[in-house]
């Protein structure tokens, strides 16, 4: 095959097998795949070698996704030239010759102790409901065990859904009350869990009979592994019904980083728990914590609620 007449699609196809190769998580791999398509689908399949800098600028001036999405359609574009350049199929990383769109800084807000206890009460019964000519009542939910331990759990060490959504049973380790995890970049570590959670998981995992060490820890009730979308969809229907705004993965991520800090955690355990290659996101979750402790004393300090 000549460098020249090497195409878009022939490209890409390479670029996955080294992925691959690489052994990156499902999750990774699956994001790149998406982005590479939708330069495709842009595009069509033109020769590698007549694509320029001023093509990225149009595919990415076309998105209609958040500044966080297109800085990801920037990064995947960059990582795989990157490649390209490496393989001598191409002169150049042109994606590096455009500024990177800056993602948007969101307002972190945690979960409140009674927001959680709200999402808490809705886990074994439907809303209340009135049939005709009989008296309000609500039935039973199902899952409701195992909705319960997916909560406990991402509050407990703040994973992210993709992580929840890939452990498997024989990835517990019950005994030191923590679980073996492949996360982002495919690197791997150790999340710790309560005492509390580890007994509301062995309840949860009693109700499934036959259990193999292969067999997803969170499960449907046909007994599928639950997928990233089902979580979000799982708790944001769980906060409709508690009346709880915005309940999601990455929220709870938030509640326990905070929380963990305003109970005296420490910034460097807490990155080792969340994954995090920086201390950046983890000094702007200490900045949080401040905050609230300057906010609690306000309202509490005996100056202030004696009026001295």
């Amino acid at each position: 095959m000549k460098t020249q007449k090497l195409t878009l699609n022939q490209a890409i196809a390479g670029y996955l097998l080294n992925l691959e190769a690489r052994h990156l998580s499902p999750h990774t791999i699956s994001d790149y795949t998406n982005t590479l398509r939708k330069f495709v689908a842009h595009f069509g399949n033109p020769q590698i070698a007549g694509i320029t800098a001023a093509h990225i600028t149009e595919f990415l001036a076309a998105q209609e996704v958040s500044n966080k999405t297109l800085s990801n359609y920037h990064s995947t574009l960059s990582a795989f030239w990157t490649w390209l350049q490496r393989q001598g199929l191409a002169s150049e990383n042109i994606v590096r010759m455009l500024d990177r769109p800056k993602p948007e800084k969101r307002h972190i807000v945690p979960l409140e102790e009674h927001e959680i206890k709200a999402l808490l009460r809705v886990l074994s019964k439907s809303k209340a409901y009135a049939r005709p000519g009989k008296r309000t009542c609500a039935h039973s939910l199902p899952n409701s065990e195992r909705n319960l331990a997916l909560i406990l759990f991402f509050l407990d060490n703040g994973a992210r859904v993709s992580e929840v959504s890939n452990i498997r049973v024989g990835q517990l380790d019950e005994k030191n009350q923590r679980v073996y995890v492949i996360g982002k970049g495919a690197k791997e570590r150790f999340l710790p869990y309560s005492a509390r959670t580890g007994q509301v998981i062995w309840r949860y995992l009693t109700q499934r009979p036959d259990l193999h060490p292969d067999d997803y820890l969170f499960v449907t009730q046909q007994g599928r592994q639950m997928s990233s979308r089902l979580i979000h969809q799982t708790l944001e229907d769980l906060g409709a019904r508690a009346g709880v705004e915005k309940v999601h993965p990455h929220r709870l991520r938030h509640t326990f980083a905070v929380s963990y800090l305003r109970a005296g955690g420490d910034i460097f355990t807490l990155q080792m728990i969340l994954g995090h290659e920086n201390l950046d996101m983890v000094r702007h979750y200490s900045k949080l914590a401040q905050m609230d402790i300057k906010r609690v004393h306000r309202r509490a300090s005996p100056v202030e609620f004696f009026k001295l």
